[in-house]
């Protein structure tokens, strides 16, 4: 989406980008009404890219058109929550499948490295869920598999703003740094299998800390 064109198209993706954001975020809850004339004046244009913005939100996924109501931000039920969680393990356990049978690729290890150096040192649960994707992105495209990285893809700004449920847990960036350090190690020494269980441990952990967190706001 970053780009310096100005072009409505352009202005378009910017407005998706900064509602990425704010939803990413917690800025914007799951429910609120995304009102375009709000966006129109912050961004000093008519409602036209604000409408685009919406529809490409729509089509990622972070935004549903409710009748009467308009655009809000999507809401996730629990069921679909843990959908999209184990439909991410799935794919990554088939991709480190794909690893042990093509190969480690030393390049992107060291991607996983550089993006590890970041995550011991950020705090903030936006940037960490940011990087903790990226991190694991390094897997699918290890795995030199067009449809798993595709399926992956659309995952993406779902995964984000679900994710940051559970990194929002205190302990668990520490905890998944960790865990990450421990992948990154496996893979050098060409050990995949292993990795792979540490991998599917972490991703049903996850899924758990998830579970307390979504049951402890329905007992408030």
């Amino acid at each position: 989406m970053n780009t310096l064109d100005f072009s409505k198209n352009a202005l378009s993706n910017r407005i998706a980008e900064h509602i990425t954001e704010q939803i990413i975020t917690g800025e914007l809850k799951p429910g609120e009404k995304l009102i375009e004339n709000t966006y129109a004046e912050e961004y000093g244009t008519s409602r036209a890219p604000v409408r685009e913005a919406l529809f490409l939100l729509t089509l990622e996924g972070l935004v549903e058109r409710i009748p009467r109501k308009g655009a809000v931000v999507k809401g996730y039920t629990e069921t679909e929550i843990y959908d999209l969680l184990e439909i991410r393990t799935m794919l990554e356990s088939m991709a480190m499948k794909r690893i042990a049978e093509n190969g480690v690729q030393s390049e992107i290890v060291a991607q996983m490295v550089n993006i590890l150096k970041e995550m011991k040192e950020e705090k903030g649960v936006s940037n960490y869920t940011q990087l903790n994707h990226s991190f694991h992105m390094c897997l699918i495209q290890m795995s030199r598999s067009d449809v798993i990285k595709n399926m992956y893809s659309r995952l993406e700004l779902p995964l984000l703003t679900i994710q940051s449920i559970s990194f929002a847990h205190e302990g668990n960036i520490e905890k998944s740094v960790a865990e990450h350090s421990v992948i990154v190690q496996l893979l050098r020494s060409g050990n995949v299998t292993e990795a792979a269980d540490i991998l599917n441990k972490h991703n049903h952990d996850v899924i758990t800390s998830i579970q307390k967190r979504l049951k402890k706001e329905r007992n408030l």
